[in-house]
């Protein structure tokens, strides 16, 4: 049965994460004056993305909660026992410099277009609605998505079923006639295929291209792929590379 709708991650899928988080931790660190304590910036951002995956593990396993592991991330990386209102102010600072970066990846807009009246769209997201809701609304897409599902309300995280299942749920469709597309090859890659769904992996930077995808999953290294997958009558019409 053809795929009716598509299901999006948002982070380094839609909305250019990677460059916005190493510009805001820029500003913000020389802002705040801690730049000088890293050999370099890249050095401080593997840091604090390496303290981010940690305690949204901990979030994801139910052991704490979304400010939490906010205010957590903060102390870790400082290396200091902040008091909750000064792990907020200083998240909050960070997030100022964060936000001034925020833009869409340039092929989001021309496929958001192309399959706009072929098939429906909907979010599914390991973060917070308070935060996907606000941004998807800043970068101008949040009217084109039905439904907008994140980890933090639902109660689950991708990679597991259940999430996939509730975003196919509120689209009153089964799995096997949604595709799901995202920038992690486990988390969303193959957590999308596990649920049922058609499992389409954003690869954007190949880095990892010698790696076998298994069959019935798909990797693309741009958007402008995806229409052939899902059989669209579009403009695009690049079929995958990858299979």
């Amino acid at each position: 049965m053809s795929i009716r709708a598509v299901v999006w991650d948002v982070d380094d899928t839609l909305f250019d994460y990677s460059a916005a988080d190493r510009a805001g931790m820029r500003g913000h660190l020389t802002a705040e004056g801690l730049l000088d304590g890293y050999e370099s910036l890249e050095q401080a951002i593997v840091r604090w993305r390496e303290i981010t995956d940690a305690q949204w593990a901990r979030f994801s396993a139910g052991e704490n909660t979304f400010q939490g592991q906010r205010r957590d991330r903060v102390r870790v990386f400082l290396g200091e026992e902040l008091s909750d209102a000064e792990a907020d102010a200083w998240f909050e600072r960070y997030i100022a410099h964060y936000e001034t970066a925020w833009a869409l990846f340039p092929d989001v807009l021309p496929v958001l277009d192309a399959l706009a009246t072929t098939h429906r769209h909907a979010v599914l997201s390991n973060s917070s609605i308070r935060v996907q809701d606000r941004k998807l609304r800043v970068l101008g897409v949040h009217d084109r998505f039905e439904a907008i599902l994140c980890a933090a309300e639902l109660g689950v995280s991708k990679p597991e079923a259940a999430a996939f299942l509730a975003a196919c749920e509120a689209l009153s469709l089964p799995p096997h006639q949604v595709a799901y597309v995202g920038d992690h090859p486990e988390i969303d890659g193959q957590g999308a295929a596990d649920a049922g769904l058609l499992s389409v992996w954003i690869d954007r930077y190949g880095g990892t291209a010698t790696v076998d995808v298994p069959s019935g999953r798909h990797r693309i290294v741009s958007l402008a792929e995806l229409p052939a997958i899902l059989g669209a009558d579009t403009r695009f019409g690049a079929p995958s590379t990858f299979g």
